[in-house]
């Protein structure tokens, strides 16, 4: 088989993927639709100021993302710092995220913080996920906790992220998301989180360089219009009007996308992937004259605000000016997608002016909204016997994305090592 393999998409799955291709002697064709690599951790400049599209931390236990930059020699460019988190809730901010808070928050009765703070602490002491596979999240979580911590912490959180999904999320995977954030702490009291110098674009520039200078090729603003098979097999690839042979495909591009993309898929596969819910996402990044407040993430709760939340990035990773990111998570077909940017954007000055009254008009530098239609997979009961095995039964074909990471939730070193998984299993 040749040594040219095609790779879909230039994320960090496509970018690990390629990577991991040219370490072993291949020379991967990297086709990405967008301008630039990197998808959902891709920059764009910020009336000066280069930050990511949509927000990314990181923590102690993203040992994939760790270990690359390590090879690839940018490891002292990773930094630790402890982050605070709060919930709006009651018109006021309230601290979270660790004992003392919980027994201090004005909302909830003694049991029921005696209740939740168990279930968060052995929710980090669990390793085993597969009991938690076919268990009702929302269900779940009412068991641990109570009716009164669930309606408080959790109901308007899940009904702003997951609509009408929220009543049929799969338990393991709101757990691995519990996990990952509780493990990442100094202590009880503690949370340390992690960013890189100049954002994820210092991991992203590092890894396509990696990949040029070793004989693997980005072709951007090439979006793949079909991959073609014949007699059971990979056979060509088409981008651009260019039909272009190739033996072997790894595509890391948004399961919805497949179907299209990849027509003569047996029908069960292709109805599988159809299957995947999906949630989109209109992220409003806001630049302030002056912090909003002293937290890295904040919960909301709040009757007047149609948001789960919001990270002032700044309180993580030190830049010119206070940057806050408030995600809009909505069902493609929701009807507030379809509004313009400046609908959201106003809405979201305004809760930020609430939060914050000695914000001003003047204190807003600019507002921008970027938006991503496949940005959180969902994931029901059972989610792990859903999904097709990543090799097809079509020789040559590799195919994963976010879904594949489950129970895990999406993040960049999921990414990391899921692709440079794929690009063993495409070369074994």
């Amino acid at each position: 088989m040749s040594k040219r393999v095609a790779v879909l998409g230039a994320g960090p799955m496509g970018l690990a993927a390629s990577y991991e291709l040219v370490r072993q002697g291949y020379r991967p064709v990297i086709f990405e639709a967008d301008d630039r690599v990197g998808g959902m951790t891709a920059a764009f400049d910020f009336s000066g100021t280069s930050i990511e599209r949509y927000y990314h931390f990181h923590c102690t236990s993203d040992s994939g993302f760790l270990q690359m930059l390590e090879e690839l020699g940018i490891a002292d460019k990773m930094h630790w710092i402890e982050t605070k988190m709060a919930y709006w809730y009651r018109g006021k901010l309230q601290p979270w995220g660790n004992p003392i808070a919980l027994l201090k928050f004005d909302g909830l009765g003694l049991v029921a913080k005696i209740r939740y703070g168990l279930f968060a602490f052995l929710c980090t002491k669990r390793n085993d996920w597969r009991p938690l596979d076919n268990v009702n999240a929302k269900e779940w979580i009412m068991r641990w906790v109570g009716t009164q911590a669930y309606e408080v912490m959790w109901e308007r959180l899940f009904a702003y992220k997951f609509h009408h999904f929220t009543d049929n999320l799969s338990a393991a995977w709101i757990w691995s998301r519990i996990r990952r954030l509780g493990r990442s702490r100094y202590n009880l009291f503690k949370e340390k989180l992690g960013y890189l110098e100049h954002g994820s674009q210092t991991f992203l520039n590092a890894a396509a360089a990696y990949i040029e200078a070793h004989g693997g090729e980005i072709r951007l603003q090439s979006a793949v219009t079909q991959v073609h098979i014949r007699d059971g097999a990979i056979y060509a690839v088409e981008s651009n009007g260019l039909v272009e042979e190739f033996d072997r495909v790894i595509s890391t591009i948004p399961l919805p996308y497949v179907p299209r993309l990849i027509p003569d898929l047996p029908d069960a596969i292709l109805d599988a992937f159809r299957s995947v819910n999906n949630i989109a996402v209109v992220c409003v990044i806001v630049k302030l004259a002056k912090p909003l407040s002293e937290n890295f993430w904040v919960n909301i709760n709040d009757p007047h605000m149609d948001i789960p939340g919001l990270v002032e990035y700044t309180n993580l990773q030190p830049l010119d000016h206070h940057v806050v990111y408030v995600p809009y998570y909505l069902p493609g077909d929701h009807p507030s997608f379809a509004e313009p940017d400046e609908w959201f954007n106003e809405r979201v000055c305004g809760y930020l002016k609430t939060i914050n009254p000695a914000l001003t008009e003047q204190d807003i530098i600019d507002v921008r909204s970027s938006r991503y239609r496949f940005a959180q997979p969902i994931c029901e009961p059972g989610f792990s016997q859903k999904l097709p095995s990543m090799q097809l039964p079509i020789k040559g074909l590799w195919v994963a994305d976010t879904s594949y990471y489950y129970p895990e939730d999406r993040g960049i070193s999921e990414s990391i090592d899921l692709g440079r998984r794929l690009a063993s299993m495409a070369i074994a």
